[in-house]
Protein backbone atom coordinates (compact mmCIF):
# COMPACT_ATOMS: atom_id res chain seq x y z
CA UNK A 1 0.00 0.00 0.00
CA UNK A 2 1.24 3.48 -1.11
CA UNK A 3 1.28 6.08 1.68
CA UNK A 4 0.21 9.91 0.55
CA UNK A 5 2.77 12.38 1.60
CA UNK A 6 0.81 13.43 4.73
CA UNK A 7 1.45 9.63 6.10
CA UNK A 8 5.11 9.89 5.14
CA UNK A 9 5.91 13.14 6.90
CA UNK A 10 3.88 11.52 9.83
CA UNK A 11 5.86 8.48 9.59
CA UNK A 12 9.27 10.56 9.80
CA UNK A 13 8.03 12.29 12.65
CA UNK A 14 7.13 9.49 14.45
CA UNK A 15 10.86 8.30 13.71
CA UNK A 16 12.35 11.68 14.84
CA UNK A 17 9.91 11.90 18.05
CA UNK A 18 11.35 8.15 19.09
CA UNK A 19 15.11 9.11 18.22
CA UNK A 20 14.89 12.01 20.49
CA UNK A 21 13.06 11.70 22.98
CA UNK A 22 12.65 7.94 23.35
CA UNK A 23 8.82 7.87 22.73
CA UNK A 24 6.50 8.59 19.82
CA UNK A 25 3.74 11.72 19.68
CA UNK A 26 0.45 11.19 20.97
CA UNK A 27 -2.04 12.30 18.74
CA UNK A 28 -2.61 15.25 19.59
CA UNK A 29 0.59 16.17 19.10
CA UNK A 30 0.47 14.77 15.69
CA UNK A 31 -2.55 16.55 15.19
CA UNK A 32 -0.86 20.08 15.85
CA UNK A 33 1.98 19.03 13.95
CA UNK A 34 0.04 19.43 11.11
CA UNK A 35 -2.94 21.70 11.61
CA UNK A 36 -5.33 18.69 11.67
CA UNK A 37 -8.65 20.22 13.58
CA UNK A 38 -9.02 16.82 16.19
CA UNK A 39 -7.59 13.75 16.75
CA UNK A 40 -9.96 11.94 14.02
CA UNK A 41 -7.72 12.67 11.24
CA UNK A 42 -4.62 11.90 12.96
CA UNK A 43 -6.27 8.83 13.94
CA UNK A 44 -7.27 8.23 9.97
CA UNK A 45 -3.68 8.44 9.04
CA UNK A 46 -2.28 6.07 11.89
CA UNK A 47 -4.53 3.45 10.57
CA UNK A 48 -3.35 3.65 7.13
CA UNK A 49 0.53 3.63 8.83
CA UNK A 50 -0.78 0.44 10.17
CA UNK A 51 -2.59 -1.42 7.61
CA UNK A 52 0.32 -0.27 5.14
CA UNK A 53 2.96 -2.24 7.60
CA UNK A 54 4.61 0.74 8.76
CA UNK A 55 3.87 1.13 12.41
CA UNK A 56 2.38 -1.17 15.07
CA UNK A 57 -0.22 0.26 17.75
CA UNK A 58 -0.34 -1.25 21.15
CA UNK A 59 -4.17 -0.93 22.47
CA UNK A 60 -4.74 0.40 25.60
CA UNK A 61 -1.45 2.86 25.92
CA UNK A 62 -1.75 6.91 24.99
CA UNK A 63 1.41 6.50 22.97
CA UNK A 64 1.51 3.01 21.52
CA UNK A 65 2.94 3.35 18.42
CA UNK A 66 5.80 1.22 17.37
CA UNK A 67 7.66 1.81 14.52
CA UNK A 68 8.30 -0.86 11.50
CA UNK A 69 9.38 0.99 8.76
CA UNK A 70 11.84 3.26 8.28
CA UNK A 71 10.81 6.19 7.19
CA UNK A 72 13.96 7.00 4.52
CA UNK A 73 11.68 7.48 1.79
CA UNK A 74 9.42 9.41 3.48
CA UNK A 75 12.65 11.98 4.54
CA UNK A 76 12.93 12.99 0.45
CA UNK A 77 9.60 14.35 0.26
CA UNK A 78 9.39 16.31 3.25
CA UNK A 79 9.49 19.47 2.45
CA UNK A 80 13.08 21.48 2.84
CA UNK A 81 13.63 22.49 7.01
CA UNK A 82 12.54 25.50 8.72
CA UNK A 83 15.77 27.03 8.18
CA UNK A 84 15.90 26.77 4.46
CA UNK A 85 12.63 27.58 3.78
CA UNK A 86 12.81 30.87 5.69
CA UNK A 87 9.92 29.66 7.84
CA UNK A 88 11.49 30.64 11.15
CA UNK A 89 9.74 32.49 14.01
CA UNK A 90 12.03 34.15 16.93
CA UNK A 91 10.15 33.57 19.73
CA UNK A 92 10.79 34.92 23.66
CA UNK A 93 10.46 32.97 26.36
CA UNK A 94 8.77 34.65 28.82
CA UNK A 95 8.66 32.66 32.15
CA UNK A 96 6.75 29.71 33.22
CA UNK A 97 2.73 28.52 33.24
CA UNK A 98 1.56 26.19 35.59
CA UNK A 99 -0.25 22.83 34.33
CA UNK A 100 -1.17 22.13 37.88
CA UNK A 101 -2.17 24.46 40.50
CA UNK A 102 -1.86 27.65 39.16
CA UNK A 103 1.88 29.56 39.65
CA UNK A 104 2.08 33.08 40.76
CA UNK A 105 3.17 34.97 37.15
CA UNK A 106 5.26 38.50 38.73
CA UNK A 107 7.12 40.67 36.90
CA UNK A 108 9.82 38.39 36.96
CA UNK A 109 8.41 36.00 34.98
CA UNK A 110 6.53 38.16 32.46
CA UNK A 111 8.52 41.74 32.74
CA UNK A 112 10.68 40.50 30.33
CA UNK A 113 12.04 37.17 27.82
CA UNK A 114 14.28 35.05 29.39
CA UNK A 115 15.89 34.02 26.57
CA UNK A 116 15.08 33.98 22.71
CA UNK A 117 14.71 30.52 20.57
CA UNK A 118 14.70 30.36 16.74
CA UNK A 119 11.33 27.99 16.14
CA UNK A 120 10.14 25.75 13.21
CA UNK A 121 6.53 27.83 12.64
CA UNK A 122 5.14 24.19 11.50
CA UNK A 123 5.40 23.58 14.83
CA UNK A 124 2.24 25.75 15.61
CA UNK A 125 -1.05 26.78 14.26
CA UNK A 126 -2.19 29.30 14.29
CA UNK A 127 1.38 31.70 14.96
CA UNK A 128 2.65 32.34 18.71
CA UNK A 129 3.80 35.05 19.72
CA UNK A 130 6.00 33.88 22.73
CA UNK A 131 6.47 30.83 24.39
CA UNK A 132 5.81 29.60 27.87
CA UNK A 133 7.32 27.20 29.91
CA UNK A 134 4.94 24.17 31.48
CA UNK A 135 5.40 23.57 35.19
CA UNK A 136 3.18 20.25 36.11
CA UNK A 137 1.32 17.64 34.53
CA UNK A 138 -2.32 18.77 34.88
CA UNK A 139 -2.84 18.76 30.96
CA UNK A 140 -0.55 15.40 30.54
CA UNK A 141 -3.61 13.95 28.64
CA UNK A 142 -3.28 16.62 25.92
CA UNK A 143 0.17 15.91 25.09
CA UNK A 144 1.82 19.03 27.70
CA UNK A 145 4.10 17.85 30.27
CA UNK A 146 6.48 19.12 32.81
CA UNK A 147 9.16 21.26 31.05
CA UNK A 148 7.42 21.90 27.45
CA UNK A 149 7.53 24.76 26.04
CA UNK A 150 4.21 25.80 24.99
CA UNK A 151 3.18 28.64 21.84
CA UNK A 152 0.90 31.00 23.22
CA UNK A 153 -0.92 33.31 20.46
CA UNK A 154 -1.78 36.54 22.08
CA UNK A 155 -5.71 36.73 22.11
CA UNK A 156 -8.70 37.84 25.17
CA UNK A 157 -10.99 35.62 23.13
CA UNK A 158 -11.29 32.16 23.15
CA UNK A 159 -14.38 29.32 22.66
CA UNK A 160 -15.42 26.77 25.08
CA UNK A 161 -13.22 24.06 24.33
CA UNK A 162 -10.11 25.32 23.64
CA UNK A 163 -6.79 25.36 25.98
CA UNK A 164 -6.00 29.12 27.49
CA UNK A 165 -3.59 30.00 29.03
CA UNK A 166 -5.55 32.57 31.31
CA UNK A 167 -5.23 34.71 34.30
CA UNK A 168 -7.16 34.21 38.01
CA UNK A 169 -6.18 37.10 39.89
CA UNK A 170 -2.93 37.36 40.12
CA UNK A 171 -2.14 33.72 38.62
CA UNK A 172 -1.06 32.38 35.30
CA UNK A 173 -2.66 28.72 34.07
CA UNK A 174 -2.86 26.66 30.76
CA UNK A 175 -6.28 24.85 30.81
CA UNK A 176 -9.05 23.78 28.89
CA UNK A 177 -11.80 26.40 28.27
CA UNK A 178 -15.48 25.46 29.63
CA UNK A 179 -18.02 28.06 29.13
CA UNK A 180 -21.19 27.36 31.08
CA UNK A 181 -24.91 29.12 31.04
CA UNK A 182 -23.91 30.47 35.09
CA UNK A 183 -19.96 29.95 35.26
CA UNK A 184 -16.42 29.56 33.44
CA UNK A 185 -14.27 26.50 34.52
CA UNK A 186 -10.97 25.84 33.84
CA UNK A 187 -10.32 22.21 33.20
CA UNK A 188 -7.30 19.77 33.61
CA UNK A 189 -6.21 17.09 31.33
CA UNK A 190 -5.44 14.93 34.00
CA UNK A 191 -7.96 12.67 36.40
CA UNK A 192 -5.62 13.74 39.54
CA UNK A 193 -6.45 17.01 39.43
CA UNK A 194 -9.21 19.00 40.37
CA UNK A 195 -11.00 22.05 37.94
CA UNK A 196 -10.54 25.73 38.46
CA UNK A 197 -14.31 27.34 39.40
CA UNK A 198 -14.10 30.95 38.11
CA UNK A 199 -16.12 33.04 40.68
CA UNK A 200 -17.84 35.90 39.54
CA UNK A 201 -16.11 38.42 41.81
CA UNK A 202 -12.60 37.65 40.14
CA UNK A 203 -10.29 39.06 38.50
CA UNK A 204 -10.39 36.83 35.38
CA UNK A 205 -8.85 37.14 31.46
CA UNK A 206 -7.86 35.32 28.85
CA UNK A 207 -4.03 35.67 27.92
CA UNK A 208 -4.11 33.44 24.56
CA UNK A 209 -4.83 30.12 22.85
CA UNK A 210 -2.57 27.63 22.78
CA UNK A 211 -1.51 26.60 19.57
CA UNK A 212 1.28 23.87 19.83
CA UNK A 213 4.52 22.90 21.67
CA UNK A 214 8.28 21.71 21.47
CA UNK A 215 9.91 19.53 23.87
CA UNK A 216 13.56 20.61 24.94
CA UNK A 217 15.63 17.64 25.45
CA UNK A 218 15.62 16.37 28.95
Amino acid sequence: MDLSETQQAILALIAERIEAEGMPPSQAEIARAFGFSGVRAAQYHLDALEVAGAIERVPGRARGIRLLRAPEAAQRELPLPAAANGDVLELPVLGQVAAGMPIGAGADEFGGADQMVLMDRTFFSPAPDYLLKVKGDSMRDEGIFDGDLIGVHRTADARSGQIVIARVGDEITVKLLKIGKDRIRLLPRNPDYSPIDVMPDQDFAIEGLYCGLVRPNR
